[in-house]
């Protein structure tokens, strides 16, 4: 008698399994990125500046060895417009991260943050809700000075929050997909 019923909860117990959906859930997977790069024009003839841009390259991914990081020289009291390329040089051929975060754009943004330097960046891009993601930007530069660039790409940030639309990245909360730092000279 105890095995029988022993039988029939475990068969019951395989058939509620087994109604169960079989498709697993694979969460949104964070991409690689090794490589971020910054490309600057001119806001009004959109002509590209060759000789200004800057690439952070980590290549063995975060942790390994010091990654290649060139520093940015701006001219003095000049407006740019910066679009950033996100890549994963790991992947043959290279993977284009920066589609998927415009695709993805209501769940991604990039902060901005200078120290030192005379530089003021605001947003010249905005997701399919019209909140800011910085993909594209304007860089504002002043007098001539030195100091650090920190860009930040955001995965899931509250973009209502208190001052994230401004760029703000405190109150934004989600995941950061990759952080880099600059040198930054204005001359």
């Amino acid at each position: 008698m105890l095995n029988r019923k022993l039988f029939w909860i475990l068969a019951l117990g395989m058939l509620i399994t087994s109604c169960g959906d079989d498709d697993p859930v694979i969460p949104n997977e964070e991409e690689l990125i090794t490589t971020v790069s910054l490309s600057f024009f001119d806001p009004v003839t959109m002509d590209p500046i060759n000789n200004i841009s800057a690439t952070f390259r980590d290549l063995d991914g975060d942790g390994g060895d010091a990654p290649v990081i060139d520093d940015l020289t701006l001219d003095a009291n000049t407006r740019y417009l910066m679009a950033l390329e996100f890549t994963n040089e790991l992947e043959e051929p290279a993977e284009d991260i920066t589609e998927e975060v415009i695709e993805e754009g209501d769940e991604h943004q990039v902060f901005f943050s200078v120290s030192g330097a005379d530089l003021d960046v605001d947003y010249a891009d905005a997701d399919v809700l019209g909140q800011p993601l910085g993909v594209q930007s304007f860089f504002n530069s002043g007098q001539a000075s030195s100091g650090q660039l920190t860009i930040v790409l955001r995965h899931m940030p509250d973009k209502t929050a208190a001052g994230v639309a401004d760029g703000d990245i405190a109150n934004a909360g989600g995941e950061t997909d990759i952080e880099v730092t600059f040198n930054v000279a204005i001359q």
